[in-house]
């Protein structure tokens, strides 16, 4: 009787994230999911990663990049296996891949878990089809060897879609940390030069988009398993901020868009919404001083 149950409340679930998912959910598009700051191994962990395989259940993404704080406390075996591979144990199984970024809390020998797909790498980029290239980077030491990693990776990249995730964000409406401006110096002219569309972060404990910066588009989410409720100082650079319960998201690549689905714990939408690529040359363009 209870495997009955646990069944139906599955099937439920999962109906209910069909009835609410506002992604177009093509065929030959691509779909991946973003969590952040995740490594608690406690309810809201349990919980978000819950409603997120109920969404894949209708929403069939590939992968999942991991914006930092992957773990928090010990990291032992058992560790891993508490704070990740249980709480995400269904998707591993289908063979979902994570792909992680190093927080501020997270041991670099991280980058050594076979899970995380880090290949024993600090920073790493990987293209998951054509026309779509992700670097993942290292925010805690933004070093020259990094620096010039990133130059050379993306100056060689024809992706149309090039997409930054790290854990330090750039843009923070956040009290308790708001914005890395050092960091910022240091990589949005990277960002700018070589047409990155969009940079996920994590860090802060909520869920924030902000408005285009210089035609780039910022996504804060380190709202994935822990939450500093109250925390988001609205300003002009806001676009959306949720700071009341945990969060997830979904995206989706078609062609010169990207649609985008923000989830609480709940499976309430909290934010959604599309982005036009900008082809680097408009981009270069606008961003010249006029006569």
């Amino acid at each position: 009787m209870r495997r009955r149950l646990l069944i139906l409340a599955s099937l439920l679930a999962a109906l209910c994230a069909a009835q609410d998912l506002t992604l177009p959910n093509k065929k030959d598009s691509f779909h991946f999911g973003v969590i952040g700051d995740t490594g608690t191994g406690k309810k809201g962990e349990y919980q978000t990663a819950e409603q997120l395989i109920h969404y894949r259940s209708v929403f069939p993404f590939a992968i999942v990049i991991m914006l930092g704080d992957n773990l928090y406390g010990g990291e032992k075996p058992k560790d891993f296996a508490e704070k990740f591979e249980r709480p995400y144990g269904p998707m591993l199984q289908d063979g979902v891949k994570f792909y992680a970024a190093l927080g501020n809390h997270d041991d670099p020998n991280q980058r050594f878990y076979k899970n995380f797909n880090m290949n024993g790498k600090r920073f790493y980029s990987f293209k998951p089809r054509d026309g779509i290239r992700f670097f993942a980077l290292d925010s805690n030491y933004m070093d020259k060897e990094q620096i010039d990693w990133f130059e050379k990776e993306l100056s060689v990249s024809a992706a149309d879609w090039k997409i930054a995730f790290f854990h330090h964000p750039l843009y923070s409406s956040g009290e308790a940390h708001g914005p890395d401006q050092e960091l910022r110096k240091v990589l949005e002219p990277l960002l700018l030069k070589y047409g990155v569309s969009v940079v996920f972060a994590g860090h802060e404990h909520f869920y924030e988009r902000l408005k285009p910066q210089k035609g780039i588009h910022y996504f804060i989410e380190g709202g994935s398993a822990k939450l500093r409720e109250g925390n988001i100082r609205r300003s002009e650079e806001t676009a959306v901020g949720f700071d009341t319960d945990n969060t997830f998201m979904l995206c989706e690549i078609e062609g010169d868009r990207l649609f985008f689905q923000t989830v609480s714990r709940t499976g309430k939408t909290i934010d959604k919404g599309v982005i036009d690529r900008v082809p680097q040359t408009v981009r270069s363009a606008a961003d010249k001083p006029s006569n």
